[in-house]
């Protein structure tokens, strides 16, 4: 265990939070020496980059090459161009730093705003100049939601992605293997090496931020991709499915409750605040069930750091509780630390 995660949930842990905080740097225990490759997935914890199309890179291969090893992008369906576009606030232009590479050697070159397909392009072509690196998580936040009846659905999405990295996916399929459903495969931890993952690009969607306030997209993504997942599934096909639907917000105990019975067992990845989840969740639930679980806004858990650029060291102390905390990916915006982006560590 890299730090007790009792002391950090109740008051009297973040009091001694405070008081560390108004010292140069907090320590944390170093984390147990481990040979990360050889653990499954599910057993190591990385940190990834919010926002990472938008982040400080001219392009988006440097966030790769700073160690990050979540790249978050997000999306909108633009239904008059039939193409997902990377942006922040734009749902009809790209504003990103992706250039849609065609070879390892175009990663630095050409002009940036292109749109998803480019992105992933980009990751591929990084991850092919860099054998041995990954695996690497895309994070998706649908902005927007799905559009299935202007041909921009989760069937859509799911076509858009095989035809540019189906080749370097691990797909849910691959986790399903001879289970009856992916919580049982999670639950047995079925997931691959890191080692046997290396090369590979694990994707997973969360609802985004203006369909969650629009009355109007109903259902939301994860239920809509869930489903469809599930329809695969049914129709024979499953080998198809690119992408993990994930529950996003932290909330104790099973969050998936909320979905109808035949979708809940495609929810194995999870998603929301680390401050939620270190000072009101048992996240046992999440560690003893082997699920992916990504803890955003790292720097707001007490004692709260700088959102951009604090000590390494405080930075390291903080991907290391939260990963005694059960995190398999800490989401931060912390772009100018590779020694903290470039960590894998063991998980719980």
């Amino acid at each position: 265990m890299l730090v007790d995660r009792k002391r950090w949930r109740t008051a009297a842990g973040i009091v001694v939070g405070a008081l560390l905080a108004t010292s140069a740097t907090f320590v944390a225990a170093t984390p147990a020496q481990a040979d990360t490759g050889s653990l499954p997935l599910s057993e190591t914890t990385v940190t990834g980059i919010h926002n990472t199309y938008a982040a400080p890179y001219t392009y988006l291969a440097q966030a790769l090459d700073a160690g990050a090893q979540l790249i978050e992008l997000d999306t909108w369906d633009d239904v008059l161009t039939q193409e997902w576009k990377v942006a922040h606030s734009d749902p009809t232009g790209n504003q990103n730093n992706c250039v849609d590479a065609s070879s390892p050697a175009d990663l630095y070159t050409g002009s940036a705003n292109k749109d998803l397909n480019a992105c992933l392009d980009d990751i591929k072509y990084w991850l092919q100049a860099h054998p041995g690196a990954g695996p690497i998580y895309i994070k998706i936040e649908n902005k927007d939601g799905f559009a299935p009846s202007l041909g921009m659905g989760p069937a859509d999405f799911t076509s858009y992605v095989n035809n540019e990295i189906g080749s370097i996916l691990y797909r849910p399929s691959d986790l399903l293997g001879n289970y009856p459903t992916l919580d049982a495969a999670a639950k047995a931890n079925a997931w691959p090496t890191r080692g046997q993952l290396a090369g590979k690009i694990i994707m997973y969607m969360i609802n985004g931020a203006v369909e969650l306030d629009n009355p109007l997209v109903s259902p939301k993504s994860e239920v809509q991709l869930a489903t469809y997942d599930e329809s695969l599934y049914t129709s024979g096909d499953f080998a198809q499915a690119t992408t993990f639907p994930a529950v996003l917000g932290a909330e104790s105990g099973d969050p998936r409750t909320q979905f109808s019975a035949d979708i809940q067992p495609y929810f194995v990845f999870f998603d929301g605040d680390a401050n939620t989840y270190v000072t009101s969740i048992d996240t046992s639930f999440y560690t003893n069930n082997h699920y992916i679980l990504t803890m955003t806004d790292a720097q707001n858990v007490a004692p709260i750091l700088d959102d951009t650029n604090p000590p390494v060291a405080d930075a390291r102390a903080r991907v290391a509780q939260l990963a005694a905390d059960g995190a398999s990916v800490v989401s931060n915006d912390w772009s100018g630390l590779p020694a903290v982006l470039n960590e894998t560590l063991t998980r719980g």
